[in-house]
């Protein structure tokens, strides 16, 4: 997986790190038990810092995507606590509801761009 940061943007660099892994983890592109590069490895193939690198891995180990192994390093480990997961959805989602109502965008735009998004993960089915 190919990470790109993008030095210019307002969004802190640890934050696009942590965006970028769980859109590769959602676009199947990393999956269940893949090895992250070490921190070390990372900061240096990108030229950022270490400790930015391990913010957004410690971050990614608090909300359940991967866990740190002494010796493979960090590892996909989606933790599937769904309650968790649409407890922090929802106010997430609330927020970016927010905004868009502020904006006038319906709620036609935004069921068919959830329903577009969702079809990019390949997890678009209902159950």
């Amino acid at each position: 997986m190919l990470i790109e940061v993008d030095f210019n943007s307002d969004e802190a660099i640890y934050v696009q790190l942590q965006n970028q892994i769980i859109m590769g983890i959602a676009t199947e592109m990393i999956k269940e038990g893949d090895t992250l590069p070490s921190v070390r490895r990372l900061a240096d193939n990108i030229g950022i810092n270490m400790h930015t690198v391990n913010k957004a891995y410690s971050i990614l180990k608090q909300e359940g995507f991967i866990q740190l192994d002494r010796r493979r390093g960090a590892v996909i480990a989606i933790d599937v606590d769904k309650a968790r997961a649409l407890l922090k959805l929802e106010g997430q989602l609330r927020i970016l509801l927010a905004k868009g109502c502020c904006k006038n965008i319906t709620r036609e735009e935004v069921h068919t761009l959830v329903d577009e998004i969702f079809d990019e993960y390949g997890k678009g089915k209902t159950e």
